[in-house]
């Protein structure tokens, strides 16, 4: 959870969350598009709920009413963003599609019983604690039964507000969200919005005949020989945020070129390579266990040609890196660090096309086991959304969405420290503990 101050942060109070009055839909404030809209395949693998909170001070003498203002910039926000407004459903081609009927994205107000600053203190994903904070949708029982945007507005004691929000992930990836999020604030301080979305997702079509010219490992399915699996079902999870400060990265990145295998890397590369290695051995693989790790590059600039500016839907792709636990466990960070700049530079026109058609033809899921899979939100500037009352003083996601996913936070005033969430078995943890960088 990204609160602005230092990395390390103090024990949250217990947050109790009251519903005022029902959700109502918020539909577009004009007239807009109906009838089917097209989600492009690399939509189609990632249609997971995001859920994110942003937490605003009131102003001096503040007597607005944080409610109605965003509601009535969502209605306006939705003219251009009309597909928020539809429902999810499937295609006859068995894909997800959507509807673009216009009923609207659901909203709904609520009071906390303290300060927001009480919650800005938590620094790691608490789905019990920050889930009251965004509404779920009564006997829904999977993806199609929540609608793509819900939002919740919730009033504290000391006059601020948390703006909790879930949407799904079909919809955009963390640029196209954050795009959208600062469109709506843009609509709420009665600005034009700076980057209008580019809607037409058929840009991204698969090719006929599909032409898959990479293996895409991502997919693979590893066997779990070292019996992972049973670790997390004997021991209880622990959600832990590390902080790496500027001269940690620095000293990781020296680290991975200190016996001269690489020229050069990047703070993501040196960051990714170490979090992999120290997993792996946390958690205890066997050295001939296979290992994947998976993450999604941005292809907006690496389409040929490139996505247009505003593109709303999901420009990226996820690329992966394969090798035996052992290896990554004996051989110096380098070795990591090398096969993470590999996944990156693997990416091109023709790589992301192919990954695109390999949908088309297997409609197949990534696989995650024995699999980290790193999601970056540090690039993204979430923390600087403004609807009329500054900058969030609290920003972040409310939960991991999956066990195997690691989360990268730009972190500190400065944004230079990123803050590593994760969850892991208990013991697994501890070990995880002891490999952090303080310890070398």
């Amino acid at each position: 959870m990204e609160n602005g101050n230092g990395c390390r942060a103090g024990q949250a109070v217990e947050l109790r969350v009251k519903q005022l009055g029902e959700a109502t839909l918020v539909p577009p404030a004009e007239e807009t598009h109906r009838g089917l809209y097209f989600l492009s395949n690399l939509d189609q693998n990632i249609a997971v709920p995001v859920r994110t909170i942003y937490g605003f001070r009131s102003g001096p003498g503040d007597k607005q009413n944080f409610g109605e203002v965003i509601k009535n910039a969502l209605s306006r926000v939705l003219v251009h963003y009309y597909p928020l407004a539809g429902r999810l459903t499937i295609s006859p081609q068995g894909k997800l599609i959507v509807d673009c009927t216009g009923e609207g994205a659901v909203f709904v107000e609520a009071e906390a019983n303290c300060r927001v600053e009480d919650i800005g203190d938590n620094t790691k994903p608490d789905p019990v604690t920050l889930g009251k904070l965004v509404y779920d949708i009564p006997g829904a029982k999977n993806i199609l039964e929540i609608p793509p945007l819900v939002a919740q507005v919730t009033r504290f004691k000391c006059g601020g507000f948390v703006l909790g929000l879930c949407m799904n992930h079909c919809m955009f990836d963390g640029i196209g969200a954050m795009e959208f999020v600062n469109s709506w604030g843009e609509t709420a301080r009665g600005l034009p919005i700076k980057v209008p979305p580019f809607l037409d997702r058929s840009i991204l079509k698969a090719r006929h005949p599909p032409k898959i010219e990479f293996p895409h490992h991502e997919f693979a399915e590893i066997d779990d020989i070292s019996n992972t699996s049973h670790l997390y079902d004997k021991e209880e999870m622990r959600y832990r945020s590390f902080c790496f400060d500027p001269d940690m990265l620095l000293r990781l990145k020296a680290s991975a070129m200190e016996d001269g295998t690489l020229s050069k890397c990047t703070t993501f590369e040196a960051l990714s390579g170490f979090v992999w290695k120290a997993r792996t051995q946390a958690l205890r693989m066997k050295p001939e266990q296979k290992t994947k790790l998976l993450f999604a590059v941005d292809g907006r600039s690496r389409f040929q040609p490139p996505l247009p500016a505003g593109y709303f839907g999901n420009g990226i792709v996820l690329t992966n890196s394969l090798t035996s636990a052992g290896e990554l466990e004996e051989k110096p960070l380098s070795f990591a660090v090398n096969l993470v700049q590999e996944a990156v530079n693997m990416v091109s026109d023709a790589y992301m096309r192919s990954a695109v058609d390999y949908f088309e033809v297997s409609r197949a899921r990534p696989s995650l086991t024995a699999t980290l899979l790193i999601t970056t939100w540090s690039r993204l500037s979430f923390h600087t959304t403004d609807f009329g009352w500054g900058d969030p003083i609290v920003s972040g996601p409310v939960a991991l969405p999956e066990k195997e996913v690691i989360l990268f936070l730009s972190h500190g005033n400065e944004r230079k420290s990123i803050n590593v969430l994760l969850g892991l078995p208990a013991s697994a943890m501890d070990t995880f503990e002891h490999l952090m960088p303080h310890h070398f």
